[in-house]
Parts: structure tokens; sequence; C-alpha cells
């Protein structure tokens, strides 16, 4: 027999019962039924519930154990009685009675519990992660991640491309993120750097006549943490293609991801249409460039609603230049105490808040007027299938309001008379429909604009509009986010689907608010849209053939088609202030490279961090990360960072400056 096992602790099945079988794991659970010692033995594969009762010879030996001791048993399979069989485990047909026990390792107190569901400080689980992992559910995310990774290989290799390794030690490349420096020993005051991606070598990889390369790469970039992202390294499918178009890698890369959500997400619906959505028109109604589609709120720009009204504060900020005003349609919000609420959201996230109109039932007192607005002569006239003439409806109108002093139904009477009977019908909706607009917004505009605000909108009885305002990107931020809050709030966010929109021409270059200095806003390597042309008129004009892809409000994919022409990378650099020289500085082996018949090329790379925590269905990355750092960037597990012996940086010629507070 094998020294620690014949089978794993989720082989053993009712057909196995009289066998003698050796197992060998950690103890997850120890129970002591009167005399009878019950431990359910746990291995990466299941569970097992092995015993031993007073006549095992290794009884004693048995009681002493305790929760996650990693133990060996050796016993004799029997079947459980009919009212004791667990379907939940596969072995739950059997138990296996103890003969001899071997403790392979002893365990201290533990840190953390692994069995049950107890939470436990992040920083807990991080510093003890080896026992973190050992939690059913940490099993089965790793375990998903790793099958994730495996079918995106077999994916790629599946419509020919093949996986080539670059290098880990490289030279610095600015590439939108810190670098992390690593010295040189042999070369004192010089130093490589951990590549942020394979950029600059995938393209090499295109010069060098290899036609389609994969590869799922570490990348390593000093940046702030959050939620969905790593501050040191991560993980991405890496993937460039030559002789193609943005279409050609769109067309190459969705069945790759379409189809590991559709193997791993757990039977939720994966849109097989994916939208292109312009980077402008992304940041307009949805606050983002990473939109999230499960939601189907778009925000609309209503300035012109706003010009010259009562509201002062938005008539007076839509006489700057550069301003407007949104709205964030909200279905079914149209109560005051929602309303309230998103406005004192807006106020947490550091906005003065957001104006709110909701239209709710109208208090009807069915005057002479309203009678006659509701009555079948007005709906005869222009809403019903034999109107009256417009003479005869004139008249009609005249009649009923000469006894009315009204001004809103002296402007229905002007319309009825210059014959505008959608006029007539658009002040009716306004004054006298089963609906009014509320808030204090709703009394400052007056009926006839939140009843146009109400119509571009599409809303009605029981809904809500949202109200930001002033420079777009003083606001889109949190509008973006709120957008988010009230989908989920107001149940119109689906939360069953995978919804996936391509985000597509970038713009180029973006302009320093406070220096006015004009620079790169995405990847320096993109072919600007319309060549060399492109870059001699407005820098803020010109788009890129960049493109992210968008899942449930995350960018999981970013590419681009590459700038494979010298002179248009010299030209697009010195659009951005660098001066002539910097572009062989810089990337002298790429510059050179382009010199000797560069092909055209594109391509993308995909995050497997954040599909994985898409498909686990977390909001954190590091639940699916087997040693993440924490949000300081520190290993406490490890130690690091961990500060250099005086050897270790005497040997690189580097010296510690002291830190100043």
């Amino acid at each position: 027999m094998h020294p620690y096992r014949s089978h794993t602790c989720a082989g053993l099945t009712a057909a196995n019962a009289g066998e003698t079988v050796r197992l060998s794991g950690w103890v997850h659970r120890v129970r002591d039924h009167g005399g009878l010692l019950f431990i359910d033995l746990r291995d990466h594969y299941g569970v097992t519930q092995v015993l031993a009762d007073p006549d095992s010879p290794v009884f004693a030996e048995v009681e002493k154990v305790r929760s996650e001791w990693c133990i060996r048993i050796d016993g004799v399979v029997k079947k459980r009685d009919p009212e004791l069989v667990n379907p939940k485990i596969p072995t739950g047909e059997i138990e296996v009675f103890i003969r001899d026990m071997e403790v392979l390792g002893a365990a201290d107190e533990l840190p953390l519990m692994v069995f049950g569901d107890q939470e436990y400080p992040e920083e807990t689980r991080l510093r003890y992660r080896y026992l973190d992992l050992r939690r059913e559910a940490m099993q089965e995310k790793m375990a998903l991640r790793s099958d994730v990774v495996a079918s995106i290989r077999r994916r790629m290799w599946d419509i020919g491309f093949r996986e080539y390794q670059t290098p880990i030690i490289t030279a610095s490349s600015p590439e939108g993120a810190r670098d992390f420096l690593v010295p040189s020993r042999l070369h004192r005051g010089r130093f490589y750097a951990l590549p942020q991606a394979p950029q600059i070598f995938k393209q090499l990889l295109m010069v060098s006549g290899f036609d389609r390369y994969f590869q799922i790469a570490p990348c390593f970039r000093d940046e702030d943490p959050r939620a969905d992202r790593s501050p040191t390294d991560f993980y991405q499918l890496d993937m460039e293609m030559s002789f193609v178009e943005q279409e050609d890698v769109f067309a190459t890369i969705q069945p790759v991801i379409q189809g590991v959500f559709e193997e791993f997400g757990g039977g939720h619906k994966v849109d097989a249409v994916w939208p292109r959505i312009a980077y402008r028109d992304a940041m307009l109604w949805y606050g983002t460039d990473k939109p999230d589609l499960r939601n189907p709120i778009k925000m609309e720009v209503v300035s012109e609603h706003f010009r010259g009204s009562g509201f002062a504060i938005f008539a007076k900020l839509l006489e700057q230049d550069g301003t407007e005003i949104r709205a964030i349609p909200a279905q079914g919000g149209g109560s005051r105490k929602f309303c309230d609420r998103m406005n004192a959201y807006a106020q947490k996230e550091g906005l003065p808040g957001m104006g709110y109109i909701f239209w709710r039932e109208r208090d009807r007192d069915q005057s002479a007027m309203q009678r006659f607005l509701d009555g079948e002569e007005f709906r005869g006239a222009y809403l019903g299938d034999k109107p009256l003439s417009e003479a005869q409806a004139t008249a009609l109108a005249e009649e009923f309001f000469a006894r009315e002093e009204d001004s809103a139904g002296q402007r229905i009477i002007d319309a009825l008379k210059l014959g505008d009977g959608e006029r007539a019908e658009f002040l009716r909706q306004a004054y006298f429909s089963d609906h009014e607009a509320a808030g204090p917004l709703a009394k400052n505009i007056g009926p006839e604009r939140t009843e146009a605000i109400r119509r571009q909108l599409g809303l009605g009885k029981g809904d809500a509009a949202f109200f930001l305002g002033g420079r777009p990107d003083s606001f889109e931020g949190v509008a973006g986010r709120a957008r988010n809050v009230i989908g989920e709030e107001l149940g119109l966010t689906e939360t069953d689907r995978f919804a996936f929109a391509w985000v597509v021409d970038f713009p180029m270059y973006e302009k320093d608010p406070e220096t006015g200095a004009v620079d790169f806003s995405h990847n320096p390597f993109s072919m600007p849209q319309g060549g060399l042309m492109a870059l001699e008129g407005d820098p803020l004009e010109v788009l890129g053939f960049q493109y992210d892809l968008a899942c449930n409000g995350y960018e999981i994919v970013s590419g681009a088609i590459r700038n494979h022409k010298p002179e248009i990378m010299h030209r697009a650099f010195e659009v951005a202030g660098y001066p002539p020289g910097e572009v062989e500085a810089r990337f002298p082996g790429l510059s050179t490279a382009f010199r000797y018949g560069a092909p055209p090329h594109g391509g993308c790379a995909a995050g497997i961090d954040r599909i994985v925590m898409l498909l686990a269905d977390e909001a954190n990355i590091r639940e699916v990360i087997l040693f993440p750092m924490n949000q300081r960037a520190e290993d406490l597990m490890m130690g690091a960072p961990s500060e250099p012996s005086g050897e270790q940086l005497r040997e690189l010629g580097l010296r510690v400056l002291p830190r100043e507070d």
C-alpha cells in the first residue's frame, strides 16, 4: 500500500465497503459522541467521515488529535445505516473505522478556524494565508482560477496561437504606471525594471515574423491598490497578431472570452452581442469608460430645460463655457425618501448634492377646466378617432374657459387658436394630467419645463430624475457611481448576466487642467486614426485605434492597433511634448526594429484576475489571488517589503537615505 493513501477523501463509495484503505488529510472537525470519536478528514478533493470506537487499537491516540492536525489513518470501510447517509457529499454513504493512525503534522492553536463560516479580519487572513487557503471556498476559487487559465490556453492554441515567454528583467518603459526598478550588481548605478506588461516584446515578436503570439503573462506595476487591482503584480492573457485591423482583433478574442464565461459562469446569461460604444458616449451615458450594461439607465443632457430657468444655481452655471446639466432617470424611484437618500449619497461623494424631480399622482379638484380636459369634447377634438374641426374645438374651449380665470387654460386656448394640437396636448399633460412633478427643482422651474424633462427621459408616475451640473469632468465619476447605486437599489440591474461592451475611439491626448500641457491619455503605442495627417490638427480631437472591453462595470480587456510607422510615432511623441530623439532614448529596441520592415499589427490583453473575480462573484480581487498583498502593498506572511542588509547594499553600490516625513 502507498505510504500515505490508497484513496483521496472524496474517492470512497458504498462499492468500497469491506475494504481496508489508507487516507491522509487534515482534521476538519472532531465530534465526541460519548466514547465514539468521529473525525471529518479533509483533503483537497473532499471529506470522509472516519471514526474510532474503544475497540480501536489507536483510540487513545485519536483522542489527542485536534483541528487541522495532518494525519494518516488506516481503516475498514463500512456502509452507513440508511438513516445516517449524508447525500451532500460524495462519501456520504460510508464511513471508515480507524485501525491505525500516524500524526504527520500536529498543529498549534489556530489563529483562524478552517471549519465553518467565521469572518476574520483581512490582515489575519493574509498573514496566515496558508490556513485561509485551506477553507473550502478558497480552495474552490483557486481551482476555478486554474481551470480558467487552462481553458484560455486551450482556446488560444485551438485558434492558431502559440505561447511564447518574454523577459521578466528588462528596461524601464513609460507605459502609464510606475516601474519596479531592479538595481544591477554588475553595472553599478544602473537599473533594470520589471515589465509593466510584455508590450514592447510582443510588438518585437511581430517584427520578428511570429504571426500570432499569446502568453499568460505576469505584469508588474507599482500602483495604488483598489478593490479590483493588485498594487504590485497581476496576470493577463496577452496576445498580438500581425496584418490585422481592429475588427480582426475583436473577432478573434470574443469567442475566447465569451466561451470562458459560458463555461464557468454558473448558468448566468452571457451576452453574445457586444455593442461598440464610443468613449465620448460612454462618459456621457454612463459616467465611466467601463459601463455596466446590466443597468439600463442612460444619462442624458438636459441643459436647455434649465437655461434661463427659475433654478438660479443651474441657470447661472450654464452661463459658463464648457458646463452642462445631466439627468439620471430613475424608473421606480419616485419617492421623496429615496430622492433624499440619493442626494445624501452625492454629498457623501463630495458634491454639494443632486437635484431631483419625482412624479406622483396629481391631486385633482375636478374644476370645470379639468372636466373639460378630461371630457369627450376635448379628447374627441385632438385625441379621438373622429376629431372635431379646429374651429369647433377652439370655440368649445373658449366657451369653457370664459368662465375660468386660469393662465394655464388660456395657454391651451392660445395653442388651439393657432391650430397647434400638439402644443395643446403638451400643456394639458403639464398642468392637468393625472401625474404631477414634485420636489424643490420642480417648483423652481415650473410645470412646462418639468413636463419637457419627463418626456425627454420617458418617465411617468412613480419615477424620478436626478440632476448634476458643471464641467463634465468634475461630476462624471460621481454621476456614474450614482447611476450604479440607483440601478441596484431600484432592482433595475440584472444580477444573473454578464454584459459586455467594446469601448472604442479613445482620445489620444489629454490636457492637464493646471498646466495646460498635452500628454498621452492612454497607450502611447496606439495608431492615431487618420495617421500622420490627424496629428497636424488639434491634439485633443485625435482619436486612437485604442479599445477596452467592459464587463459588468469592470475593464477586463485593453488593446490597440499599434503605431508601427517610425515617422508617425515620432510625431505622436512630439505632439505630447517630448523632444526629438525621445523615442530612440526611451524605446531604443522598438524604434530601431521598426526601421526594418515592421508589419501592421495589433492585439490586446485580458486581465486574468478580474475575469476570475467576476466568475467567482467576488468584489475584491484579493479573494482570487493565491498570495496577494494587502491594501498597503505589504506581504504580511513573507514580511515584504523588507530592509536589505548592509552587505546587499554595498554589493549593489546603494545607500538608503533617511525618510523625510
